[in-house]
């Protein structure tokens, strides 16, 4: 089984095709939770991991995958990057998979480097040691086949799968990918023909490959042609909830079967018990309850849209 197969799995057994962004910030975090600790850089990062671990244990059993994004642990330094390998531990001793939300793109030994950090082993003398050891890791293709390989050749290595960015969530991403190339086709759709050939023999049983896409929820006409596009590649969907994506849009990006995607959702998640929905039925240290709400009706509002788009 690969490593598409074993997330189409995971969202099989829970009904449930969304991932939960692990985007910790200290200012987001409830104070039942930061009172605890120091506020230094030790401090910020013992109070990420309680607030994730406290998530993941109230969202494990419904949520098949976490999406920790790498910058929001950089910033804490050395021990906000021990907050993000323990958190990806976490999360996989629950059972959850985990994505590597760090964007990472390079060519050469740099872009194996990367690809060693998080999919692979890295080399120490004559031993070999496995950094981060997370499930998938988003990848940035714009420089091209060089800068993917090492990581589709560790997939191949290692059982493990890539998101490579196509036609990314925010306002601005139309400045470059969709420009026209001389042949007429957009930047975006150039790309997702590449990532739809570079996971050619990495197709799993469902027909999916575990090089997929990042395709965003906030344009849903190119959603739907990259689905035509790239019929065998599986596609990270961000920017449901807060950016604005809808789910009768992101139903455009799943096939008959109601597969082909996977829906992020960070803030919406994360900060739940903020939200003008839950803020009167749950207290603030209640957060990992007013989380796990707001998945369940996430999850029942995207399954009745793609159903209806597929009926």
């Amino acid at each position: 089984m690969n490593a598409i197969d074993k997330l189409i799995k995971k969202i099989k057994e829970t009904n449930n095709p969304t991932v939960i962004g692990l985007d910790p910030r200290y200012e987001m975090l409830p104070k039942s939770v930061t009172s605890k600790y120091s506020q230094d850089l030790e401090g910020v990062a013992e109070a990420i991991l309680e607030f994730n671990r406290n998530l993941i244990d109230h969202v494990y059993d419904i949520i098949p995958a976490v999406k920790p994004q790498i910058a929001f642990y950089e910033m804490y330094g050395i021990p906000g990057m021990e907050a993000f390998k323990e958190t990806c531990r976490y999360a996989k001793e629950k059972g959850m998979l985990v994505i590597a939300d760090s964007k990472r793109g390079d060519i050469g030994s740099t872009a194996q480097g990367y690809a060693n950090a998080f999919l692979g082993k890295t080399p120490i003398g004559e031993m070999q040691e496995a950094i981060y050891d997370v499930d998938f890791v988003t990848v940035n293709p714009y420089m091209g086949t060089d800068c993917v390989k090492p990581f589709v050749e560790d997939c191949k290595k290692y059982n493990k799968g890539i998101f490579a960015l196509v036609k990314t969530s925010n306002p601005s991403s139309g400045e470059l990918q969709d420009l026209k190339l001389e042949n007429g086709k957009e930047v975006y759709k150039q790309v997702a023909e590449l990532v739809e050939k570079w996971g050619e023999e990495l197709r799993g049983g469902n027909g999916y490959s575990s090089v997929a896409a990042v395709v965003g929820a906030t344009y849903p006409e190119q959603l739907k042609q990259i689905r035509t596009i790239a019929p065998h590649t599986y596609f990270l969907i961000p920017g449901y909830g807060a950016q604005g994506g809808k789910a009768k849009d992101i139903a455009l990006g799943f096939d008959a079967k109601g597969l082909g995607g996977i829906v992020n959702a960070s803030r919406s998640l994360m900060c739940a018990y903020q939200s003008d929905r839950w803020k009167e039925q749950f207290k603030e240290e209640e957060y990992g309850k007013a989380t796990r709400a707001e998945a369940l009706r996430m999850k029942e509002e995207l399954n009745e849209a793609i159903q209806m788009e597929n009926n």
